[in-house]
């Protein structure tokens, strides 16, 4: 029987939002969401667990049956995100190049809200977010300008 894989815990910083999870990876300054499906997949990412044994607790949280191709996809999604303490090949469960909307489409218009979704945003270094405006930049306030002036909406 297949089982979860890890999930990373070096190199990331995650924290929980209400129903979501949000991991900060260190290593390629990427920020992930993880919707509220996506976040409970990425909780039974132990190692221990197996496939069949995520499906039925899953299926026990939402009160509703989730099929193994809900958690394949969201493994195939934190494997992509680099987000498992191991790279996975593709293993022989998953069904390679499955995008949201083939997933829509092989459980149904009513398994749509319950698709595990990822969203991934790559974020600025500090060097970057610390960079000023140059003269002629938009600004509110002078603290955002090389200048320090802001005049008229436009570093001086």
């Amino acid at each position: 029987m297949q089982t979860m894989p890890q999930a990373r815990k070096s190199g990331l910083i995650v924290k929980e939002v209400d129903s979501e999870i949000l991991i900060y990876d260190q290593t390629t300054n990427k920020a992930h969401c993880l919707n509220p499906t996506a976040a409970k997949v990425w909780k039974r990412c132990d190692g221990q667990m197996t496939v069949a044994e995520a499906c039925r607790s899953l299926s026990i949280e939402f009160d509703s049956p989730v099929e193994e191709s809900v958690v394949r996809y969201a493994i195939d999604q934190f494997a992509k995100d680099h987000l498992l303490a191991e790279e996975l090949a593709t293993p022989a469960f998953m069904i390679p190049g499955l995008n949201r909307r083939q997933m829509v489409r092989t459980l149904g218009l009513a398994a749509a809200v319950a698709v595990p979704v990822v969203t991934s945003i790559l974020a600025p270094t500090p060097a970057q977010a610390a960079t000023c405006t140059p003269n002629g930049g938009g600004c509110v306030d002078g603290s955002t300008c090389c200048s320090t002036v802001c005049t008229a909406s436009l570093c001086a």
